[in-house]
């Protein structure tokens, strides 16, 4: 099945295509590492870089200049941008903004190329007046998160949900008993299944394919972006007096 559609094979877990050919999961997991990978996902991941060569299907490329191109590009997300929220709840929504706002202590878990999205909501968090801790190092985020409490939180970011080192962030914050928040692309993922609730906003281009190869954040990153303002919102005079030092900060940091 895998060699008969291979861009079916990416897009499919290992249960998923268990299913499908009607065997176990652990059959699945055999296959891959018989072929030499350390398991499934490792082979998602070569099947996704062997399509990587495969000439693209769509030939819209704009004008043929560099900013044709770019305008293609930003277009056709501008086209998916109404279908970033379908999948989110207003219970889960509200849930997840009073749980960053209540926790005595809050964790951010982000690697590979969602780090640049953890220091982002640990900037916007913090001039929110919600203070976070985000550290780069994976195993220092895993250590930080086994040290949190029933009262406290993650905020488990991953664009795919299958990334390891988050994924044992977020096991090590479950495991201490506290609450796990996770923001992905993929309802599917072991991310949304750790969490105790999960935001899931779909890719632009909607593959998992694509969200190995091009691993855009964007719709991530606008997601948390107006998380921090309906937090804001709840916290009222705490996020104002917050965002006075900021501003004033910022004042005198500019120069003419």
């Amino acid at each position: 099945m895998i060699s008969a559609d291979l861009s079916a094979a990416v897009e499919s877990t290992a249960q998923q295509l268990a299913d499908h050919v009607g065997v176990g999961r652990a059959s699945v997991v055999r296959l891959a590492q018989a072929l030499g990978y350390e398991g499934y996902p490792q082979l998602r991941v070569a099947v996704a870089r062997e399509l990587a060569f495969t000439p693209a299907q769509d030939p819209a490329t704009g004008d043929g200049t560099a900013v044709g191109a770019l305008r293609v590009g930003i277009d056709a997300f501008a086209r998916n941008l109404p279908r970033l929220p379908a999948a989110l709840t207003e219970d889960d929504v509200v849930a997840f903004v009073a749980t960053l706002d209540q926790a005595d202590r809050v964790v951010i878990a982000a690697s590979g190329l969602s780090t640049p999205l953890g220091l982002d909501a640990a900037m916007r968090l913090g001039s929110a007046g919600r203070p976070c801790e985000f550290l780069p190092d994976p195993l220092a985020q895993q250590i930080a998160a086994r040290q949190l409490s029933s009262t406290s939180a993650c905020l488990a970011l991953s664009g795919s949900g299958v990334s390891r080192p988050t994924l044992a962030a977020a096991s090590a914050a479950r495991d201490a008993g506290a609450r796990v928040l996770a923001i992905t692309s993929f309802a599917n993922a072991p991310l949304v299944s750790l969490a105790d609730v999960a935001l899931v906003v779909p890719p632009v281009t909607g593959t998992f394919r694509d969200e190995l190869l091009h691993t855009s954040r964007a719709a991530l990153s606008l997601l948390v972006e107006h998380l921090v303002e309906l937090l804001v919102d709840r916290r009222g005079g705490r996020s104002a007096e917050a965002r006075n030092a900021v501003l004033s900060i910022l004042g005198q940091s500019l120069q003419e």
